[in-house]
């Protein structure tokens, strides 16, 4: 397997997508040496944008945590959210009223909009739910993994609600050879569970992809040949990239190895334009 010079690969874009963890970041904090990367896109003039599945933490908390790392480059302009697009959805599709959510109080700022009121599953009362108009899979954490998804199922026994999945990572890496399980994995539980469909946000959906061309395009004049998808996941980066039309590269730093990616390429018949070792540039 031939690996591409990820330095000579995004000098002929004029856009870099990234993925988050398993690309910039992982369970240790920054992939060493990432911040040269940014450093090069600004001295070269190239735009990058973070697509993330991760709806924990509104897009300017999750640049500030970039910052803390030592990434100052990361603005909250720069990170499209998965968590955006419910956001959107919410607001024109229910408009107003409480919408119920599996997640942390910091993930419920996709909900908070003015006229949608956010409540905890923690907090539902189940025997006083009819106005509950729609329910949201933001985050992992912040709930009872029991006592909750219980009461999630009963919630949606008793009122014929929408259904949004935010995040739809099944897992997501807790070290080099484990793994913990994602909000989407948990929202595919509960949909095979009460027999509904979910709607789902997030790559490999192309809505994300939508969702990012046209706030671009609202910049600056950019065509799709110009753009390049950075990942480390085959089955969301890559294939949500390819099915957008995108150039994309998989970078082996996170959930694919080096010493499997080949394999796996060949299995899914999931094929990126270019294999990088990392998204790393080196001077």
């Amino acid at each position: 397997m031939n690996l591409d010079e990820f330095r000579t690969i995004i000098s002929t874009y004029k856009v870099i997508f990234f993925d988050a963890y398993g690309v910039l970041k992982n369970h240790k904090g920054l992939i060493p040496g990432i911040e040269n990367t940014f450093q090069y896109l600004k001295e070269q003039h190239i735009d990058y944008y973070i697509l993330t599945n991760d709806a924990s933490r509104s897009p300017l908390q999750l640049a500030e945590s970039y910052h803390r790392l030592g990434v100052s480059e990361i603005k909250a302009e720069h990170i499209i959210s998965s968590g955006l697009l419910a956001q959107e959805f919410l607001t024109q599709k229910v408009r107003r009223g409480t919408v119920a959510y599996l997640g942390t109080p910091d993930s419920a700022s996709y909900i908070d909009t003015g006229t949608l009121t956010p409540l905890p599953i923690s907090e539902l009362d189940i025997d006083d739910c009819d106005h509950v108009e729609a329910l949201v899979f933001l985050d992992d954490e912040g709930f009872d993994w029991k006592t909750d998804l219980n009461k999630t199922i009963n919630l949606l026994r008793k009122r014929n609600i929408p259904v949004i999945v935010s995040n739809t990572d099944a897992t997501y890496p807790v070290s080099k050879n484990q793994v913990a399980m994602a909000i989407g994995g948990i929202a595919k539980m509960i949909e095979n569970s009460v027999g509904k469909q979910f709607i789902r946000f997030g790559k490999p959906e192309t809505q994300l992809f939508i969702y990012a061309y046209d706030y671009i395009r609202s910049i600056q004049p950019v065509m799709k040949h110009e753009i390049l998808m950075v990942g480390d996941t085959l089955h969301t980066d890559i294939l949500g990239g390819n099915k957008f039309g995108l150039d994309t590269a998989l970078v082996l730093t996170g959930n694919t190895q080096a010493e499997d990616a080949a394999a796996r390429i060949s299995s899914s018949g999931i094929i990126p334009t270019y294999i990088c070792e990392s998204a790393v540039v080196t001077y």
